[in-house]
């Protein structure tokens, strides 16, 4: 890995924007990092730190960082997107459908090779379990909780999908694609919240998230001129939909609650995500200089190379640690207590530290696997493409949802309307990968290496 780390070191082009990078890296690591904290792990179960202290709920206005990622993720998907439509082979026919097979192929590789190995790991463990009549205590809370952060990648896959027409709409109407979805996001709020018709707010996960992913395009094409006005927007509405309205303080899911601004994803989430957008567009200029030195530059581009391995299998670290404390007989203290808090620092170290050996071990899957010369643009590689990276979306949506737990009883969860289960959730997810990468071959069109 190290001359590898060295070769994209050395490879980069003076006009690359290194701030993306590290965003991307450390909005994941905030998310972990977060995780690993709010735990609040006892013997009888596994509760949220947030719900005991609910003091420290505002914190999560500046640790709730997803939308930085989702922001990250639209500034690389539109320049990937843009440079594929440039390479494109003169053809009258079929290549805008191959520029698109092939786009999804090359996003998705570093998103779903990983994914997939991780799904049939810890599938084949879940079942090994059962089948030995365990899953019982701490280790079926493991099974039933490991495979929730998958949702992430089920918002991400779809923001893949959705690039080609809402950079279309980005490049004819600017700021108002983005209005246009933002005005779907308050208009689905207002449906749920003022006239209770029931499963709208489901809607939010596409506009919420979609209109995040929007202001990346604009970054792409130097269009958010006035961070500080945007920070400041967000953090104001975002406070007053708190203050005066039926939103929770809270920008993380809380066990319990009746409404939460997560799970769907809400107007004051999308405030929130302005505010966090606007901060980090303020500190693009003294960080751009931080990352001119070649140390941390060279530790930016390995973290990128192995962030969605660590990022898959932290939670599986956690409860590893966990469950040797409980085999060792280790105290676990009652969360927030002072002993609690004495005991965090060796809790991350130990988890970051099993962290990396599984990232050590499972770091392969996540380099992209070199994309062969196809043969001439393939008749419906698009909605192959499509069809393909829909069923990843549900499939990877629906485990997160239903976990490992319950495999040999049936356990099913409610996907939009639509019972899933473990099995029918992978299935799901490896044959929509499968159209994918069979869409993505053949195309015409050479990806190269994908964008980070």
């Amino acid at each position: 890995m190290g001359s590898s780390v060295r070769e994209l070191v050395g490879a980069t082009p003076a006009t690359r924007d290194r701030y993306v990078d590290l965003l991307r890296v450390a909005s994941l690591g905030a998310v972990v990092l977060g995780h690993w904290l709010m735990a609040a792990v006892t013997p009888d179960g596994v509760g949220n730190l947030l719900a005991v202290v609910p003091a420290l709920q505002p914190l999560t206005w500046l640790l709730q960082v997803m939308p930085v990622f989702f922001f990250v993720g639209g500034f690389s998907h539109a320049l990937s997107y843009r440079s594929l439509l440039r390479k494109r082979p003169e053809r009258p026919e079929g290549s805008e459908d191959s520029v698109y097979s092939a786009f999804l192929r090359a996003r998705l590789q570093r998103l779903l090779r990983p994914t997939t190995v991780f799904v049939l790991v810890w599938g084949a463990a879940a079942l090994l379990v059962q089948l030995l009549g365990g899953g019982g205590g701490l280790t079926g809370v493991t099974l039933r909780m490991v495979t929730q952060p998958l949702w992430f990648i089920g918002i991400y896959l779809a923001m893949v999908a959705f690039t080609p027409p809402l950079l279309k709409l980005h490049e004819r109407y600017g700021w108002g694609a983005f209005a246009g979805l933002a005005g779907a996001a308050v208009a689905v709020d207002v449906l749920r919240f003022a006239a209770g018709v029931p499963y709208v707010e489901f809607l939010n996960f596409a506009f919420v998230w979609l209109a995040v992913h929007q202001l990346g395009f604009l970054r792409a094409d130097g269009r958010i001129r006035r961070p500080a006005l945007l920070a400041g927007a967000g953090l104001v509405t975002a406070g007053a939909l708190v203050a005066f309205g039926p939103y929770p303080l809270s920008m993380v899911g809380m066990p319990g609650e009746k409404v939460s601004n997560m799970a769907p994803p809400t107007l004051a989430l999308l405030c929130h995500g302005l505010w966090l957008v606007g901060a980090v567009e303020l500190l693009r200029a003294p960080a751009a200089r931080l990352l001119e030195r070649p140390r941390v530059w060279r530790t930016v581009v390995a973290a990128n190379g192995v962030a969605m391995t660590a990022f898959l299998w932290h939670l599986t670290a956690m409860f590893g640690v966990y469950g040797a404390m409980l085999a060792l007989d280790v105290e676990l203290p009652a969360p927030a207590s002072a002993a609690w808090w004495a005991q965090v620092p060796l809790r991350i170290a130990l988890a970051a530290a099993l962290t990396a050996g599984l990232v050590a071990f499972f770091r392969t899957f996540e380099r992209p696997a070199p994309t062969a010369p196809g043969a001439a643009g393939a008749t419906g590689a698009g909605p192959l493409a499509a069809l393909g990276a829909t069923l990843c979306l549900l499939g990877v949506l629906g485990l997160s949802m239903v976990g490992f737990g319950g495999l040999l009883d049936g356990r099913t969860a409610l996907l939009i309307a639509i019972p899933v289960s473990a099995p029918a959730a992978v299935a799901m997810t490896l044959g929509g990968w499968l159209l994918v990468e069979r869409a993505g071959r053949g195309t015409g069109v050479r990806a190269g290496r994908p964008a980070r």
